[in-house]
């Protein structure tokens, strides 16, 4: 076997799965009958859930029900899949068509098709190789983050109508970059007396989130705000 056959450490058996964990929908635009990552996305995303929830459960013994969700978000949410797909070279090994531009680091396929390749390692060595694949993306560490990153915009709001007099955050949109398949949102969070804060991402929705987030470390992260 070549190294092609091998992915985030792990060596398959069966290279046709792993060529279809690679192969995204856009690939269909040059060539209409191939097999897209998508179905193996869906499973992938069912068994990550699973392997995140034994992590966390394992490793904070003390924590609730909420709280263990929280970390488990954290885990395997599309800006952490991203991360890892950039440190492991992901990008270059995928399938696209031919004319497609260089996938932004927080696209969305790439976090897609790390769950395709997950999924395609569960089919072709079971949960074993399934865990093997986890391991190497190195999600671990997004299990600390903390817990009001979960709903970031919610804390802001909570902690803006707070001060004296209380505030409103305010969300402008900056600008709409990248091409219709795969939109770049850039927007701004304010909150008077506490500054403003910009992010970018694939959705208006996560870009709002990230700036929001960014807002609140840059006050002091889960410091009381004045």
């Amino acid at each position: 076997m070549d190294s092609a056959m091998e992915i985030f450490g792990y060596r398959f058996k069966n290279g046709a799965l792993l060529q279809e964990a690679l192969t995204t929908p856009a690939c269909r635009m040059d060539e209409p009958e191939v097999r897209d990552n998508q179905r193996l996305e869906f499973l992938g995303d069912a068994i990550l859930g699973l392997l995140s929830a034994e992590r966390v459960f394992e490793a904070f013994p003390n924590d609730q029900e909420g709280s263990l969700t929280v970390r488990r978000a954290h885990m395997v949410s599309s800006s952490a899949l991203c991360a890892a797909a950039g440190r492991l070279g992901l990008a270059a090994r995928l399938r696209r068509n031919r004319h497609a531009e260089e996938l932004s680091p927080g696209a969305k396929t790439l976090a897609d098709a790390v769950e395709a390749v997950i999924g395609a390692a569960y089919l072709d060595g079971g949960l074993a190789a399934a865990r093997q694949v986890f391991a190497a993306l190195g999600l671990d560490g997004n299990a600390e983050q903390p817990e009001w990153s979960a709903n970031p915009k919610g804390e802001l709001q909570v902690r803006a109508q707070a001060m004296k007099p209380p505030r409103h955050p305010s969300y402008e949109l900056l600008r709409t970059e990248g091409a219709a398949h795969e939109p770049r949102f850039s927007v701004r969070v304010s909150v008077d007396g506490m500054g403003s804060a910009d992010a970018v991402a694939r959705t208006l929705k996560e870009a709002e989130a990230l700036a929001a987030m960014r807002l609140l470390m840059a006050c002091g992260g889960d410091a009381r705000l004045p």
